[in-house]
């Protein structure tokens, strides 16, 4: 990060909850690598899609319109809860009411929003996508469909909070998906398995005069807390 940035970030901590620049710093770092990495793993075209993290009182938020592979340490951009540049002289994601949406609305530390081709398919044809994979379980049931809005507009973030409820994830109706964690690892961990149930789904229901079996309820709530302990724990 450059001096004048650090200078920029120091000057707002205050206001920001106290955000220490090398925070920042390394939050942008990670940021730009995951924008990249949706692109990489073919869940975003140029420059579609977005992300965000929360780092104290500050978020910062991918840029409007800008490749993700030319962004530097010195393009970092932060706004308040509400909004409000902090620092930063690109502007924001056009998606940025939805983003703050899920930050005043739940305690998420991280936001991801693509276009993957598999889920936008399903959120064309379906109101929900079906518990066809107990990985269902990560996102806290069969993830529903938002009525279709405007990019960028507070209607289509209000409709996604409405199919967000008791869940972690959703789709925006012939638009994409939005999803949120406690990281951004695991808020791409999550928009990544949910675009591979789309696809599974698509796959199985693609085969005429049958349909796909789901799991019940109680199944997903018995995977939901196997995986809650899922993976190594560190001592």
């Amino acid at each position: 990060m450059t001096e004048q940035r650090q200078d920029a970030v120091r000057d707002t901590a205050g206001d920001a909850g106290g955000t220490a620049p090398d925070a920042v710093e390394q939050a942008w770092a990670e940021l730009v690598e995951t924008a990249r990495r949706t692109v990489r793993d073919g869940l975003v075209v140029g420059t579609s899609g977005n992300v965000s993290v929360r780092v104290g009182g500050t978020i910062l938020v991918t840029p409007s319109g800008v490749p993700y592979d030319r962004l530097t340490p010195g393009d970092a951009l932060g706004v308040d809860i509400e909004g409000r540049r902090l620092f930063g002289d690109l502007s924001p994601t056009s998606e940025l009411p939805m983003h703050l949406a899920i930050y005043r609305e739940t305690d998420a530390g991280a936001v991801v929003h693509t276009h993957a081709v598999h889920a936008t398919a399903v959120s064309m044809l379906v109101p929900e996508l079906p518990a066809v994979h107990y990985m269902t379980g990560v996102l806290g049931g069969p993830v529903r469909v938002a009525p279709y809005a405007l990019y960028g507009t507070e209607e289509l973030a209000e409709n996604m909070l409405h199919a967000l409820r008791d869940r972690t994830g959703c789709l925006l109706q012939n638009h994409g998906t939005v999803t949120y964690g406690d990281s951004l690892s695991q808020a791409y961990d999550r928009t990544a398995q949910l675009e591979w149930m789309s696809r599974l789904w698509l796959t199985a229901s693609s085969l005429p005069g049958h349909t796909p079996t789901l799991l019940s309820p109680d199944q997903l709530r018995e995977a939901e807390e196997r995986l809650r302990g899922y993976g190594q724990r560190r001592s």
